[in-house]
């Protein structure tokens, strides 16, 4: 059975940053391209970040270009996005997602899902 299980969520202050995790179980994660993408309060889910399965290539969503940067540890079947100089606009529930597909910014070619993790950016 595949789970992704995201943690590092929480409350931070605007400008601060956090580092979420995403650890894989169940599949070869060596093989499996992944994402990250969020889901603002009442808005639609968006894309965030991607990062290919041997981190040969990465791509990030203008919006969070320079402040938020992902990385991955294949041998420890982990994901990262290190977060930084947060805004209230990056308030939403974080979701790590795996695929095999080169189609990478569209949601729906994501196999695996995690249930999410909260980031809140208030003061």
């Amino acid at each position: 059975q595949v789970q992704l299980v995201e943690s590092g969520g929480g409350l931070v202050q605007p400008g601060g940053s956090l580092r979420l995790s995403c650890v894989a179980s169940g599949l070869t994660f060596s093989d499996y391209h992944m994402a990250w993408f969020r889901q603002p309060p009442g808005k639609e889910r968006e894309f965030v970040a991607w990062i290919t399965h041997r981190s040969d290539s990465k791509y990030y969503h203008d919006s969070v270009k320079g402040r938020f940067t992902t990385s991955r540890d294949n041998d420890i079947n982990t994901l990262y996005l290190q977060m930084s100089n947060l805004t209230p606009d990056d308030t939403a529930i974080y979701y790590c997602a795996a695929t095999r597909s080169s189609f990478l910014l569209d949601s729906s070619n994501y196999n695996y899902w995690g249930r999410g993790t909260q980031v809140t950016v208030s003061s």
